[in-house]
Formats: structure tokens, sequence, C-alpha cells
């Protein structure tokens, strides 16, 4: 693909605005004038802000220069796969499926550099990557990671990737620089000496000042008294944006993980927002990626703590909206994508000091849930017994290879377990499975005792998650597990109740409770000396979209809210009570009065709904469930005789199958089949917790 105009314009600005790094560049550009390459892999790392991506970007351009051909990978936008990795270079060398990146260029007469930047990111794949890999290469590819952190220690210990690897160390801009880098950028000469000061050569506070120059042509630089330099640096520069939506959108990208134009529209609640993305998007603080524009981190936190505060009101309407957008693209999304969103949900919470504790934010995305494999079987049942003791082995052995279970596994560096998620269906279970497994054998009872499952309705039990290394601590593993475990609530249809078992549950119980799961010590248990406390969540009676508006009234609020109305309490009917309401609510259909009466208004179904009141909101879904019995030539006379019957009555049936012109025998089959679909699907949907979503996968 050519080099657009407009690419080439940007590139050409980048390079004059360009300062320091002398030694850098002089190093990685005597690397590309010898016949062979000194070393193989050029290991860039340094602190967020400090200019990685800046000066790789500056690599890149003098490799062009060489005629050295380049290819570029941000980790931030693959997941850390073997697949994905080597799928995403075979993309981008437009590479067929067969063909492998390595012999793509053994077969290439010229040299290549590869940069892999945020290489934080690609931690699971580090090991892979030095072992498997990078060894495939041939030697005229030279391979650049830059990330936050230093090379693991396989780097180093390594005789042979000691003498293939230079390791390179990024610090702020010495002095010289800095004040080179603000005459580039036309900043006061009387206004130096102070920006030196406040910034210590950073680039990216460097970075922000100029932008409160650009900004202002008449701003003075006035250091508050706070080491928070980018706090500060970012309150001038929302404060010097060119109108109130600029300032808006750049207080609105802080608080979500990735912005995009479709998202910043929801978030603006305007459709006109090109002009504002294009300004966005060119602030020195963005980072720019496939999936969107992100800040800084250090900027990030310093903006979405300054709306926090100062504009309560704005950010709990940011919140919402960005929450309504997640979930409309949840429902749209295969597995694998929806733990991507998931993140950038969850991430509207980063801040909440009921949650942070218990959530490993930055380094979520070090581990990735996978399917298990027979041969992760003996691992899996000794991590388990060695945390948990050998019945627990034993139990696990038998839950491996059961069809009511579902084992989901943690992947970390090379592939490697680095955690595991058991899922049992407890409905599936049998006497003989209850007494292997007591605890689930107690959840079953349970379940009998206190509640009668309905058809199409599952109970899950996470009988066993842990990390490899942490067990059940707070962790990354555990972080993605929960990850998971969350996605289960939101697309599992029929989901009625949870059970959770945790080995330290008094640590558990803030996060938990805030959660509005509860601990029900009956269901506590004891293997090998091990304790667990149990906690449970009955979904019909808080179904997922009512305990998502519910967690994000409590992040709002920052603590536990008000006692909620009286109508989130769910009524729960059995498939014969709610086939009978059905049939009473379509009699009652145009009496408002009388349907202020019906059991349905507080059931799942339609709670899922929205309108302007409760009535209305049944009187919508019956007339549209009518309504959608017009797709077959089948059931279009199921829909007139339900129309004529109920939305537009006639003053009898009999008048009704005349105006038809069908006999009224066959007008009444049509009538009591169009009642029995027309509640079938009903059922479905309230079984699905009122998710339109389920019952068009189902379709």
């Amino acid at each position: 693909m050519e080099t657009s105009r407009w690419q080439q314009r940007l590139e050409a600005i980048r390079r004059k605005s360009f300062i320091g790094r002398q030694i850098e560049r002089d190093l990685f550009l005597s690397a590309l004038q010898v016949p062979e390459f000194p070393f193989l892999v050029l290991y860039l790392y340094g602190p967020g802000g400090v200019g990685k991506t800046t000066l790789i970007r500056q690599f890149s351009y003098l490799a062009h220069a060489q005629g050295t051909q380049v290819l570029h990978l941000d980790a931030r936008n693959i997941d850390p796969t073997p697949d994905i990795f080597t799928g995403s270079l075979r993309q981008q060398l437009t590479l067929e499926p067969s063909k492998h990146p390595a012999d793509y260029w053994a077969e290439s007469a010229e040299r290549h550099v590869l940069f892999l930047d945020t290489y934080e990111l690609l931690a699971p794949l580090d090991e892979w990557l030095r072992d498997v890999f990078l060894p495939t290469l041939p030697e005229n590819v030279l391979t650049v990671l830059a990330g936050r952190s230093p090379p693991k220690t396989g780097w180093r210990e390594d005789p042979a990737w000691q003498e293939l690897t230079h390791i390179m160390a990024l610090d702020n801009l010495s002095p010289a620089e800095s004040r080179a880098y603000l005459n580039r950028r036309e900043i006061p000469l009387a206004e130096h000496e102070k920006v030196l000061q406040f910034t210590h050569g950073h680039p990216l506070a460097l970075s922000l000042v100029a932008d409160v120059f650009a900004n202002d042509d008449n701003a003075h630089f006035q250091p508050e008294k706070t080491s928070d330099i980018i706090s500060m640096l970012v309150e001038r520069l929302v404060l010097g944006a060119p109108g109130p939506a600029y300032r808006e959108a750049l207080e609105a990208s802080a608080l979500v993980r990735v912005t995009t134009e479709s998202l910043l529209k929801i978030l603006l609640d305007r459709t006109d927002v090109e002009e504002i993305f294009a300004w966005l998007r060119d602030l020195s603080l963005m980072e720019v990626g496939p999936r969107g524009i992100f800040p800084h981190d250090l900027a990030r936190e310093a903006l979405a703590a300054d709306v926090h505060w100062r504009k309560p009101a704005w950010y709990a309407a940011l919140h919402g909206r960005a929450r309504t957008y997640y979930l409309d693209q949840l429902e749209k999304l295969d597995h694998i994508a929806q733990q991507r969103l998931l993140l950038d949900y969850i991430f509207l919470h980063r801040e909440n000091p009921m949650v942070r504790p218990f959530f490993k934010w930055q380094s979520s995305g070090l581990v990735f849930p996978d399917r298990v494999s027979t041969d992760d079987y003996a691992q899996i049942a000794d991590l388990i017994g060695q945390f948990e003791g050998e019945s627990a082995a034993e139990i696990a052995r038998h839950w491996l290879q059961h069809s009511a279970a579902q084992v989901v596994v943690m992947r970390g560096s090379g592939g490697s377990i680095a955690g595991v998620l058991i899922k049992v269906a407890v409905e599936q279970t049998t006497a003989a499975d209850h007494l292997v497994d007591a605890v689930v054998g107690a959840a079953f009872a349970y379940l009998k005792r206190q509640v009668s499952l309905r058809s199409g309705e599952t109970a899950t039990y996470f009988r066993f998650w842990l990390a490899c290394d942490t067990y059940q601590d707070v962790s990354a593993t555990q972080s993605r597990i929960f990850l998971t475990i969350v996605q289960h609530y939101l697309t599992t249809a029929g989901l009625a109740f949870s059970f959770l078992p945790c080995a330290h549950p008094d640590f558990w119980n803030p996060i938990f409770e805030y959660a509005d799961m509860q601990h029900v010590t009956a269901l506590d248990f004891e293997i090998d000396g091990h304790r667990h406390g149990v906690y449970v969540r009955d979904w019909r009676v808080s179904p997922p979209p009512i305990w998502l508006d519910m967690m994000a009234a409590r992040e709002l609020a920052g603590n536990l809210p008000p006692a909620a109305p009286a109508r989130e309490k769910i009524v729960i009917l059995s498939e014969e009570e709610f086939g009978a309401a059905v049939k009473e609510a379509l009699r009652q259909l145009n009496d408002g009065a009388a349907l202020q009466q019906n059991p349905l208004l507080n059931t799942q179904v339609c709670r899922g709904q929205e309108a302007a009141d409760p009535v209305t909101q049944l009187q919508t879904l019956l007339k549209d469930s009518i309504d959608s019995l017009q797709q077959t030539p089948r059931q279009r006379k199921l829909h007139r005789a339900l129309y004529h019957t109920y939305v537009q009555p006639t003053p009898s049936q009999e008048l009704a199958a005349e105006l038809l012109d069908v006999p009224f025998s066959s007008f009444r089959r049509h009538l009591t089949q169009g009642i029995k679909q027309i509640t079938t699907v009903l059922w479905q949907l309230e079984i699905a917790g009122g998710r339109i979503d389920y019952l068009m996968e189902d379709d």
C-alpha cells in the first residue's frame, strides 16, 4: 500500500519535531549499516510516557532510509497466543495461511526490522517468543522489543541471548534535549526554566506543557505546589480546549478503555464528532491503536479523578452511556470478543475503592482463557491437590471428564497453565455424582429445598478456581477468572443460581457483598482441613440487567445504595402459572387498570422491556409478540386470529371468523395455536432472563 500524502505530511512533522535520543538513534543506525546485524534483538524499556513508541517510530524512519523493510506490531491490538501472534504477522505481510513469516523472510534478499511495541502485554508469550519463535527467524531480521518492564531472566541468563541481545533503558530527556524540544515547539524562552524544573525532562510532561501553550497564546506556566505533574498539566489542557464539546470529549476518553468515533457519539450524545475526534487523536497525550485512541496512563488517571470530583453528574452520565454502549455491543460478539469488551466494561469500575483492591487492572491482560485439553487434566488435578488436598484432587478428576462440567484454563507464558476454572451445572448432576462430591450434592439439595428450577433454567457451581502461583489471592490470573465468571453471568441463558466457594471468605466478603452475593454458611464445607465459604446468588429475582444497573449505582455512589425500589423484586412463576398469566394478560390487553394486577408485570420477561410505565411495558411486549407472527404464511393466520381477538377485537369470535373468512372451528384452532406460540416465546424469554438476544441465537 502506497503512503498517502496525509501520512507523508504526518511523518514529516513527526521527524521534524523529534528531539534528542541521539545515542539511541546512532546505535540503531550503526546496526543497520554493517553487513551483519551485531545483535538480533534490541530490547528497549522504560516507564510510561518516557517516549518508547516515539523512539521506535524514529527507528522506523531510519530503517526506511537505509532501504530496510519494516513491520510494526502493537501488543495492545492482539491477544497473547502463539496462533494469533503469528496470524497477525501473516496478515500484515499478506501471506497465505500456510506460509510462516519466518519462511517469507528467509526467502527475501532484503533486510527487515520487526518492531513489537507495548511488549509488556506479550508477557505470556515471552518464553515462547524467546525459545520458539525468534530462533526460527533468519539473520536478515532484527527484532526490536519495546515495553515498560526490563527483560526477564531468560534473556539475561542464557549466554547465547546475552550475546545476541542489546538491552537499552530509556530515561527522561537531558536538560539540553528538553530545551531543544521547547524551542522546537516555540515555547517562550522566559518559560523554559520553570518548565524544566517542573517536568524534569519527562517527555509526556514536556509535550503536555507545549499543548497548553499551543491552545493559549497568552499562557504563562505557573506550576502549582504539587508533585503530581500530569494532574496539573491535564487540568490546564482541559481548560484550554477549543470548546466545551472538545473538553467533554477529552474527559470522556479518560473514563473508557478505548475511544472510537462510534463510542464518542454515544458518550457526547451527538453525531458530528469527526472534527472533535480528530482533535482528540492529535493530542500528544493520546496513543493510537486499531481499536481506537486512549490517553496515556498518567494523563488518564488525572483526567478521570478531575471529572469525578469536579463534575459528578457528568461523570455519572458518561458512565451510563458507556455501559449502555458496551452491553448493546456485547450481544453481537463472539465469545473471544466478549472477553475484550467485558474488560472495557469492567474498566469503568477501576477506580472504585470497593472494587480496586480485588482486581489487577493493569496486569489483567497478561493471561487469557483457553479451552482445556486432555493433556491438561493431570496438571489441573495436581494443582488442585497442591492447594486443597488429595481428596479435592480426586473430586476434580471426576468433574474433568464429566458432561455436566465445563473447564476453562488460563494460559500464561508460552501457553502454560496459569490458572483453572471448573464450572458444574448442578441440575445435570446425579446421586452418584453427589456421592463423589458432597459439596455439589449440598447445592443440589439446597435448590430442591429452597426453590424448584424451572424447565430451561440452570444453576452453576464454580467448583474450583485458582491461580497456579497465588491460589485464590488477588492476581492477574484471579482477575481473568473473575472476568470469565462475569461473562458467564451475562451470557448464560436461563441462569437461575450461581455458587462460588472461597478459601478465605472473610477476605472476599466485602467485594461479594458489594456484588450482591450472599454468604450461605449452611453450604460452607471443609475437605482435608481446607475450609471454604460459599457465596450464592439468585439470578431470577435480580437478573443480569438489573444487577448491572445496581452495580453501576454503587460505583457512582461509591458505596452501597439505598434500598432498591419495591418493583425491583422479581416474581418467579412456574411454567403453568406463567401460561395462565399470559392468557389473562391477552384478555386484558386494552384494559390498563386490569393489567395492573397481572403477575407478568414483575417477571423477568416484562422487566427486560423499556417503556414509560410497567403496564405500557407489558402491553408493548404482548403487541410486539403478536406482530412477530407475520413472518411466514403459516403464522400469519395465527396473527390474524390474535389481532382480531385481542389487539383490535371484534364484538365476538364468530364475527372475527366471518371477517377473516375462515370456519369458526379453524379460527378457534388458530387462536389456540397463536396463544400457545406467544406463550412459548415469552416463556423462553423469561427463562433467558428477559434477554432477547438469547432467543435470536436459538433461532
